[in-house]
């Protein structure tokens, strides 16, 4: 297995400025970096390569939709530059050199309409993800589609749901990111979620219950590892918290307090234990 840090925990984005983060991250025993991408034409995708390259670090790309995209919104409209949007971050996560992008991509983190999702938004998100599918083979890049917690969405919140998207899209690029934090909030039993996604699970956020430093609460580590271990999983371990004071960001997260000592330590102690565990 790989093990990845997300840059959240310094930054709210990332570009060549940041690129002295790396030597540290690279020295505390992390294979990688997992960046943000929110808008393609403005991603710092050659600098970024280049920094990767010089630090002999690998990278995967997380996002959000942002600015009115939702590829299951009523609107054809919406959906349809939605889906030109994903398509363009596929494209940008090739060219960086990932082959994951990951994170919720169906409908805005926080949107919650009040009601369950619906039939048609259902096949709208099957529709788009297998639409996409010419963009994944051409490319190489799979997409890790991720559950989130209640709180967070509405439209999938499971393990089990997401496999059963995966299976009505039915394309071998289209695959789950299940995130131990909000697995902790849905899941009967984290470690029976990861072999229910394990036919498809393609990318593993791994925080602790408060999204602090992974070993330090009571996230049921041992079973996340065995269930990883009996599937066979050999891709990402990706730590994914975020800084304490970075504005909107930390606010959009619902960081009101200290989680550590400080952020940094959530990341490096918690490559320590995660490595000490696999």
């Amino acid at each position: 297995m790989k093990f990845g840090v997300n840059t959240f925990i310094w930054t709210a984005s990332f570009d060549r400025s940041n690129l002295g983060l790396l030597p540290s991250i690279r020295e505390a025993g992390f294979d990688g970096v997992e960046v943000p991408l929110f808008r393609p034409a403005e991603f710092d995708t050659e600098g970024i390569r280049q920094g990767l390259a010089e630090h002999g670090l690998e990278c995967t790309v997380c996002s959000i939709l942002t600015g009115g995209l939702n590829l299951i919104d009523q609107d054809a409209n919406v959906r349809a530059a939605t889906r030109a949007h994903l398509e363009a971050c596929i494209e940008t996560t090739a060219a960086v050199g990932a082959t994951i992008l990951a994170g919720p991509l169906y409908s805005p983190v926080g949107h919650l309409p009040g009601r369950r999702r619906t039939a048609d938004e259902w096949n709208w998100a099957v529709e788009a993800y297998r639409s996409l599918g010419p963009a994944l083979d051409r490319t190489g890049v799979t997409l890790a589609i991720e559950p989130l917690n209640r709180f967070e969405t509405y439209f999938l919140n499971t393990a089990a749901d997401a496999v059963a998207l995966c299976e009505a899209v039915g394309h071998p690029r289209v695959g789950i990111l299940l995130d131990t934090f909000h697995a902790n909030i849905e899941e009967k039993d984290i470690a029976a979620a990861y072999r229910v996604a394990a036919p498809h699970l393609k990318h593993v956020h791994t925080c602790e219950n408060d999204r602090g430093t992974p070993g330090s609460g009571h996230v049921d580590w041992a079973g996340v590892f065995a269930a990883l271990h009996e599937s066979g999983y050999n891709g990402w371990l990706t730590i994914e918290s975020f800084g304490f004071a970075l504005g909107d960001l930390s606010a959009a997260a619902s960081i009101w307090r200290d989680l550590a000592a400080s952020p940094e330590a959530i990341a490096f102690d918690g490559v320590r234990f995660l490595r000490s565990m696999s």
